[in-house]
């Protein structure tokens, strides 16, 4: 009887969250966040970009960027310091905790998972604990990129493996404490761990994870393994073996038991999902980076999920690469940047089966990543895809821009030039604030001590 109560109380807690924690404030943070974290309401007032080192610039060393970005602040638009966590480790997503106090952020080569205090003082973060046993704790998953928040747990995805480096991996759960948990692995042929395969592929990749609690799902996509975003672009491109070793499908889990129920088939390399928050906009949305097209997972009226290509993005053929993607708070707009041409998009997903583009805008000679703020009228992009994929030679622009979005065209607010700031390649952004945590905010020249 006590197992049962404990068992239903936790059904009804997950329900509770999966409607309380749902934003309902006019503004928040970025749109790609987990529906359990705790919510920025207001303007943020920091951008934490998590950084690669690069070889001959400052200490070449991979670190967290914090950038002033509240437009009361003296040091708007400005670098206000940075935390260096040694060495090189391919420095690529980040995540916060459910509470928000910390944030992980993870080394792709190194398997290194850096966990940042920012409730302290959300101006200066600083290095709370380094987990570097991942490989060994999870059973050999290779490469930690998407850290997503569950309820007092992250869920750390993982892109590669130990045994040959291929993009057939999993998915590894830590409490908020950076305790190792479990793995769950990917369903591959011969061993779907229970899940249906509807298509061609069962490859068994990883890449990005999100979830809709109401509907007990949750969704992965998949990419490439190590051997493959280790090496260099071009060379790669030119290596027929390499072209073979990138992901196809979309999975299926449910979100609960952590057991896989789908795979679906989404040619052409699925990166980052962005789900509907609607109460009732049952699906999410991702991007194939090899076939250039805008993907729709939806469920249909038997509740069954299912797949569809919507629509293109750019000229396919030239292959524009699409790599992020962030959607509007009310589901309306959907941002996709591609990385060959520095351009982002804006298509119209009003109606989700029929995207239309709508604007579109060069940030650079080259793009990866955009967040936006909930109220939709502010936007932020970053320039690095990989160290060994971004541009070379003067094409290699590293900087970190601001925008404000009026309802028709992005206006530049701020830029700022990583190499000229000698900081290395930008990559993601998450947004910081002391409204999170009920503190008085210091003095602005205390977050210029040094480092």
């Amino acid at each position: 009887m006590k197992k049962l109560i404990s068992t239903l109380y936790g059904m009804l807690m997950s329900a509770f969250l999966a409607v309380a924690l749902v934003p309902t404030q006019a503004f928040s943070d970025e749109t790609c966040m987990s529906p359990y974290m705790a919510k920025i309401v207001g303007q943020e007032d920091y951008v934490y970009v998590w950084t690669l080192g690069q070889v001959g610039v400052g200490d070449e060393q991979d670190k967290l960027v914090t950038i002033s970005v509240n437009p009361n602040s003296p040091y708007y638009g400005q670098v206000i310091g940075h935390v260096s966590v040694g060495g090189r480790n391919e420095a690529h997503h980040s995540g916060f905790t459910d509470d928000r106090r910390h944030l992980w952020a993870a080394g792709l080569d190194t398997s290194k998972i850096f966990i940042f205090d920012v409730h302290s003082d959300p101006a200066k973060p600083k290095l709370h604990k380094t987990i570097s046993d991942f490989v060994d704790r999870s059973g050999g998953v290779v490469g930690p990129h998407t850290t997503y928040a569950l309820p007092g747990r992250m869920l750390v995805t993982g892109l590669s493996n130990n045994r040959d480096h291929s993009g057939r991996t999993g998915m590894v759960e830590y409490t908020n404490e950076g305790e190792y948990i479990t793995t769950h692995w990917m369903p591959i042929e011969g061993d779907l761990r229970g899940a249906e395969k509807t298509g061609q592929f069962a490859d068994g990749y990883g890449y990005d994870v999100r979830v809709l609690p109401r509907r007990n799902v949750m969704l992965t996509t998949s990419f490439t393994g190590w051997s493959n975003y280790m090496m260099d672009f071009g060379k790669m491109l030119n290596d027929g073996e390499a072209m073979k070793r990138f992901g196809n499908t979309v999975i299926v889990w449910d979100l609960h038991t952590r057991k896989p129920k789908k795979v679906l088939d989404v040619p052409g390399v699925p990166l980052e999902l962005r789900c509907a928050w609607g109460a009732r906009n049952n699906y999410c949305f991702t991007t194939t980076a090899l076939t250039s097209q805008i993907w729709l997972l939806y469920e249909d009226q038997q509740g069954e999920w299912q797949a569809k290509a919507v629509s293109d993005i750019g000229e396919p053929a030239k292959i524009p690469l699409p790599v992020d993607i962030s959607i509007t708070s009310d589901d309306t707009g959907l941002w996709v940047d591609t990385f060959m041409d520095g351009k982002t998009r804006l298509f119209d997903i009003s109606d989700p089966f029929n995207p239309k583009q709508v604007y579109e805008r060069e940030i650079g000679k080259q793009i990866n990543m955009i967040s936006q703020s909930w109220d939709g009228k502010r936007a932020y992009f970053t320039s690095s895809l990989l160290a060994n994929w971004d541009k070379k030679g003067d094409d290699n622009e590293q900087y970190f821009k601001a925008f404000e979005w009026n309802g028709k065209e992005l206006v530049p607010s701020f830029s700022i030039d990583f190499n000229a700031e000698q900081l290395g390649r930008p990559h993601q952004m998450r947004f910081g604030a002391y409204s999170l945590y009920a503190q008085r905010r210091p003095e602005e020249p205390n977050a210029l001590a040094a480092d």
